[in-house]
């Protein structure tokens, strides 16, 4: 039997879908159509889908080879068209023909609501025709297949997907691993490079340390060979210089026996001429007596002149009214005045000593008092520095070629003087006075003699003014303490600025414990509170005593509490009632502001505070020393009667 042509009907529109009659259509644009048709539904759907479709549809056979997009053929049996003959169609050709693109007649879409476990989601399937043929079901067959295919593709690209992000999940683990053990292992190097770093400052430290102890032992070398060369120099002058004063001495012994010899044969001559005198005298006085009779008018002359018991009588008056006179101008405890007058008399003594030793020996020591003069004012508040300038100083009193005692006097002078510097530390140089002082005792007196002569008020004693005592009021200043310079006395303010020096000094020595470092404190804090306990009783309420006090007090406050408590703070109950209430009185207004000073002081309980710079700084570094705590008990049982 002959092929047969198939035609379609007339186009038709179906869900406002037109089906344009083209008898060429292939099997790829029948896809594209569906495909086409499948994206209208998807827009129209008020469901969304849940998977859209993104690549294009292609055929496969039923094991899975892909299909060809050329048109299908059909074959059609005799039997099929038995019917047809009549139409006038020629068969062609009984075996399979080739068909040309058709379109179909209608088409029905059906969408199914219902859920299955083959497909979770929403499907829509599309009929081809209402009547069941080879070409719906063909279609049907790979529009199932196609989506058999789909859910395949969907499973594979979900179980990648689990994959990737498995391998994502262990890489980023991998990764957070990795940057722990380098943040870790940053970690180490900066902990290696502080730690070197560290030690290389310490290292250097170290050898600036190192250096500067070198140095300081290469320049301790070359002063100490300086000053054996000079004293050689010096040994060698006073030799040869003795040797010159003992044949001076010779000569002058020889001169001296020469012209005591003529002396004394002189002195003969006068005796016997006085003797030859004296006769001649006696016989003619004799001979007058006898000649002359006045001898009535010699007694009305004496007894109008009065005799010589009117003249000592007057002579013991005067005494009197000087003593009374002196009494009145001089406060201080005869205790303090007996200390003062030990101390000066034992400073005069030495310096007559060391007056005759200079004179003796030709050898010029002023190299000493200029070496301990500058140890002195290297002084600083570190604690190695102090003991090294103590020890330094122990050296020089050592050494015999200068003698022990023109050294002290050296010593004592240079640190009295030395308080007037703007850079002097009290508590240090006070420290440094205990170190030496504790290995040369007879110091300790020098050094009080020369603070009592540079500063009235460390004995304690306070000379009034009066007009019939002093000529001026410059002289007064003079007696007291105030210095000349070129015919011009200092002003009282910087009379002030070197009492409260001096007191500090004061203050600072005595403020130290009985021992300190390990030395013996021979004027420690029973000499300091024996000093308040007389300047309250003795000394009257001014200017000068009043900066005295607070100078006092701001050095050696903190220390007479610690030890004395209950006892200190009647003191200072004392000083709040009776010294500032005088001061008061005065209504002076230069007294204003020392007063106001003390006044702070007792309100604020400033003893009960370290004073600054006690404490010596260890090495380079500070180590402060805590104030004792336990200050409760007897403050607060003493507190309430305090103002």
């Amino acid at each position: 039997m002959e092929a047969v042509k198939l035609e379609i009907r007339r186009p038709q529109i179906v869900n406002g879908i037109g089906l344009e009659p083209d008898p060429d259509w292939s099997f790829k644009s029948l896809l594209s159509e569906l495909d086409s048709l499948e994206k209208k539904l998807n827009l129209s759907s008020s469901v969304s889908l849940p998977f859209a479709k993104t690549k294009s549809r292609e055929i496969y056979g039923e094991k899975g080879t892909k299909r060809s997009s050329n048109a299908f053929v059909m074959r059609v049996s005799d039997e099929e068209f038995e019917d047809s003959e009549g139409e006038n169609e020629e068969v062609r050709d009984r075996g399979l023909v080739k068909a040309a693109r058709f379109n179909c007649n209608e088409f029905y879409f059906s969408s199914s609501d219902d859920d299955s476990d083959d497909q979770p989601c929403l499907d829509v399937q599309t009929y081809l025709m209402n009547e069941v043929g080879l070409v719906e079901s063909a279609l049907y067959e790979l529009t199932h297949e196609h989506q058999l295919g789909v859910k395949e593709e969907i499973r594979n690209t979900i179980s990648a997907l689990e994959t990737d992000l498995r391998n994502e999940s262990e890489k980023s683990s991998s990764a957070h691993t990795k940057v722990e053990k380098y943040r870790e292992a940053r970690r180490e190097v900066e902990r290696k490079f502080d730690v070197q770093y560290q030690r290389r400052v310490a290292e250097g430290l170290d050898n600036h340390l190192t250096a500067v102890q070198r140095d300081h032992e290469l320049k301790s070398q070359i002063e100490e060979r300086k000053i054996r060369s000079d004293a050689a120099h010096e040994e060698a002058k006073r030799r040869e210089k003795a040797l010159q004063e003992e044949r001076l001495l010779q000569e002058k012994a020889k001169a001296e026996a020469e012209l005591q010899a003529k002396l004394k044969a002189e002195e003969a001559n006068r005796a016997a001429l006085e003797a030859e005198r004296i006769a001649a005298k006696e016989a003619a006085e004799k001979e007058a007596a006898k000649a002359s009779k006045a001898n009535t008018s010699e007694v009305p002359q004496t007894e109008a002149s009065g005799g010589p018991n009117a003249t000592s009588s007057r002579v013991e008056n005067d005494k009197t009214n000087k003593s009374e006179l002196a009494g009145n101008m001089l406060r201080a405890a005869e205790s303090a005045l007996k200390l003062e007058r030990e101390r000066l008399q034992k400073l005069k003594e030495l310096e007559e000593i060391n007056q005759s030793l200079r004179s003796s020996s030709n050898q010029n020591f002023d190299s000493t008092g200029r070496l301990i003069g500058r140890l002195i004012r290297q002084i600083s508040g570190n604690k190695d520095k102090v003991s090294t300038q103590a020890s330094e100083l122990v050296k020089i009193f050592n050494n015999p070629r200068c003698p022990q005692t023109i050294s002290i006097a050296y010593f004592a002078q240079k640190v009295v003087s030395n308080c007037e510097s703007p850079s002097h530390s009290a508590f240090a140089c006070a420290h440094v006075i205990v170190l030496v002082t504790s290995q040369f005792p007879q110091a300790m007196d020098l050094v009080l003699a020369e603070i009592h002569r540079a500063c009235i008020y460390t004995v304690p004693k306070h000379i009034s003014y009066t007009k019939s005592a002093f000529e001026s009021k410059e002289a007064y200043w003079k007696v007291i303490g105030y210095k000349e310079d070129d015919g011009k006395i200092e002003s009282t303010t910087d009379y002030l600025v070197r009492l409260d020096s001096y007191m500090k000094l004061y203050g600072a020595l005595v403020q130290w414990q009985t021992e300190v470092a390990g030395c013996q404190n021979v004027h420690g804090l029973k000499e300091g509170w024996a000093w308040l306990a007389r300047f309250l009783n003795a000394l009257p309420a001014n200017m000068y005593t009043a900066v005295a006090l607070y100078a006092f007090l701001q050095m050696a406050g903190f220390a007479l509490f610690g030890k004395y408590r209950s006892q200190f703070m009647k003191m200072l109950n004392f000083i709040s009632e009776n010294f500032l209430n005088a001061l008061r009185s005065q209504d002076d207004p230069d007294l204003r502001p020392i007063t106001s000073k003390i006044q702070c002081y007792l309100e604020d309980k400033l003893f009960l505070q370290e004073p600054e710079g006690r404490t010596l700084q260890s090495s380079l570094l500070s180590n402060n020393m805590a104030p004792e705590s336990d200050y409760h008990g007897p403050y607060h049982q003493q507190s309430r009667h305090f103002y």
